[in-house]
């Protein structure tokens, strides 16, 4: 009776432990030489997405794969790398001496590529965790609630990344290489510090910087085409950027307006008036005769007629009407704000 409780125990604790799709390959806790059998002191190590030239795959301290190792990861002084775990799945790793230079395998420089990731450190069927840093690749946006930096990203500020030497100011780093590379060749316009070389691959073995695309302040949008033809709903006419381009900044915060720019307005007044007079008549001989004649507002007025000196009063009330001159045309009226309400997150770019 009490061997089934125990059993039963152990099975019911083996069921609450959690089954991690991890494990790891035959470089974890090796010790890594160079062409000619000396230790590869201080070498880096990639670990890389299977079937691709330089997209990061993430490296973890512990089976749970929530502790990311920086890759690439660093040898020690006697060329032996750390512990690490893996997904599941096949992986691509590549070797570099201190320096950087790639160190040649049975696949070239390059790598190797396909790796199987020995044994789950957990068990358990029915699926498991997926590695996070497959989910985006190299060139992939993410938004997050905060402004500092993050592991396996850069900011997209337009500072510079590159090598460890090149003295970039957003991150200066061998984790670059890719992003670097992917830039390079995603958008032509992206400065090269000292003008582009003949590739992305001179142009980082030569310690250049590749600046960043700039979303500081701006909001993002679909280009117009997208590999079809362009919907021609972003314009450089209406919005001041070609909406094919790569990267092109379009708009602004607030807008100018000038009268021109206004419809044309007409209009109309009414002002009501009045008018008083005092006139007096005159004899000439004996036949009297009116002395004044007054008209306004389509009534005409006589003064009395009498045949000795007098005085009459004459009140005239009216309206007067017609149309201004057009308002268009003339002074620039500035201050129109153009943003629509927004929140202030950051956006990241995978390396």
């Amino acid at each position: 009776m009490m061997k089934s409780l125990v059993a039963a125990a152990i099975f019911l604790l083996s069921a609450l432990v959690p089954a991690f799709a991890a494990g790891t390959i035959a470089f974890s806790l090796s010790q890594q030489f160079d062409s000619l059998g000396k230790p590869l002191a201080n070498c880096f190590f990639y670990t890389l997405q299977a079937g691709t030239t330089s997209t990061p795959q993430s490296a973890f301290q512990d089976s749970a794969l929530t502790l990311a190792l920086p890759n690439p990861m660093r040898c020690d002084a006697s060329g032996r790398l750390p512990q690490f775990f893996l997904a599941d799945g096949l992986i691509k790793v590549r070797i570099t001496d201190k320096n950087g230079v790639a160190q040649a395998y049975p696949n070239g420089a390059n790598g190797i590529d396909n790796i199987q990731v020995i044994g789950p450190s957990g068990g358990g069927g029915g699926g498991g965790t997926v590695d996070p840093t497959t989910i985006l690749a190299t060139g992939d946006l993410k938004v997050s609630y905060g402004t500092g930096v993050l592991s396996g990203f850069v900011r997209a500020n337009g500072r510079t990344i590159g090598s460890a030497t090149s003295g970039a100011t957003e991150r200066a780093n061998l984790d670059t290489q890719a992003l670097f590379q992917y830039l390079w060749g995603a958008d032509a316009n992206l400065a090269v510090s000292g003008g582009r070389g003949a590739s992305a691959a001179a142009d980082w073995a030569a310690n250049k910087m590749i600046t960043l695309p700039d979303a500081r302040g701006k909001a993002i949008f679909a280009a117009d085409d997208m590999g079809n033809s362009p919907a021609g709903q972003l314009t450089t006419a209406s919005s001041g950027c070609a909406g094919t381009t790569l990267g092109a900044v379009c708009g602004s915060q607030n807008q100018s307006i000038a009268r021109a720019q206004l419809p044309n307005v007409t209009l109309s007044y009414s002002n009501s008036i009045g008018v008083n007079s005092t006139v007096g008549d005159v004899i000439r001989g004996s036949v009297p005769f009116p002395t004044f004649n007054y008209s306004s507002g389509g009534a005409s007025f006589l003064s009395g007629i009498g045949t000795g000196a007098s005085s009459s009063v004459i009140t005239s009330t009216g309206t007067s009407s017609g149309n201004t001159s057009s308002i268009n045309g003339g002074v620039t009226q500035a201050g129109l704000i153009m943003v629509p309400p927004a929140i202030i997150m950051t956006y990241y770019i995978k390396l």
